[in-house]
């Protein structure tokens, strides 16, 4: 019995130390290989990827990386940030590891979309709302002026920041300006856009085209819309001129002669029956997104 008790106590303490064999090893399998990262993955070459308005070495300087740097421990989120509102003209910023000592950041830049004026300058926005540039009248020549927003404390790298009572305006705005941009028409917003109407939202478009938007409506499937109309109206020789009234649903488009400008020079008087556009179907343009070259990527913009 007491031969039979020991063998028993022997397996015991085989399986105990066992047991604590194993978790050693995987200790010190982990440390090795932290220890591995810690000293053999360091920074040696930093890589700029994009275009943007700033040299390399401009981005690489405010990002703050230097050589010697270990590429797991950087703070991603914080390089990032310093890049985008220390390089206004910045608007995207992704990295990529590229083992064993070199980091690659991925950079694309913001496109003016309009502007505003406070304290006397000129502001100048991106579609996201963030102040890119401000300057004088020069600066924005061309460019859609924003009307019935009051920005406060307007800062170069910041978003637009306003009161509460206009912060859904501000939401409205960016949602429309992501739409346009996204339908690659930026470019033709000029004048103004105009939020001081609680229902609608009104734009210069081209040079002279305003166009009425419901202020609620959904922007993606209301610049899709603009589009075709458009397509129709240039198939069929009508001019781009007047006041295109595009908040009657998807149906069908008025098309009044008189121009709606915001200091009421032409204000829209249906003294005629209004022209209606029914558009005809035209392709939709694909959007196509550029895509980062690893499985590791950091993206900051504004929200």
């Amino acid at each position: 019995m007491a031969a039979r008790r020991n063998r028993r106590g022997r397996r015991r303490n085989r399986g105990r130390f066992g047991a604590l064999y194993k978790l050693l090893s995987a200790v010190l399998i982990l440390a090795a290989i932290v220890l591995g990262c810690v000293v053999f993955f360091r920074v040696n070459t930093v890589e700029v990827v994009g275009d943007s308005p700033y040299t390399a070495e401009e981005i690489i300087a405010v990002s703050g990386v230097e050589q010697g740097d270990n590429l797991f421990a950087l703070n991603k989120y914080q390089i990032s940030s310093r890049i985008y509102t220390q390089l206004p003209y910045i608007d995207t910023v992704n990295f990529v590891r590229r083992y064993p000592d070199t980091l690659v950041i991925h950079v694309t830049a913001g496109t003016p979309a309009a502007w505003f004026e406070s304290g006397g300058s000129c502001w100048l926005v991106d579609s996201r709302g963030k102040i890119l540039e401000s300057g004088d009248e020069s600066l924005v020549s061309g460019r859609a002026q924003l009307l019935g927003l009051e920005p406060v404390n307007p800062t170069v790298g910041n978003t637009i920041t306003v009161r509460e009572e206009e912060q859904t305006r501000l939401e409205r705005l960016t949602a429309f300006l992501s739409a346009i941009q996204a339908r690659q028409m930026t470019g033709s917003l000029t004048s103004f856009i105009d939020l001081t109407a609680d229902y609608e939202l009104r734009f210069g478009y081209g040079d002279n085209l305003t166009v009425l938007f419901p202020m609620n409506g959904d922007f993606t499937q209301s610049t899709y819309y603009l589009q075709q109309t458009l397509w129709t109206m240039d198939e069929r020789g009508i001019p781009r001129n007047g006041t295109l009234d595009l908040t009657y649903g998807d149906s069908e488009a008025h098309l009044l002669p008189e121009r709606w400008l915001p200091d009421g020079a032409a204000d829209v008087e249906e003294t005629q029956e209004p022209g209606i556009v029914e558009p005809t179907q035209a392709p939709d343009p694909e959007n196509t997104t550029a895509q980062g070259e690893s499985d590791e990527t950091d993206t900051t913009h504004a929200e």
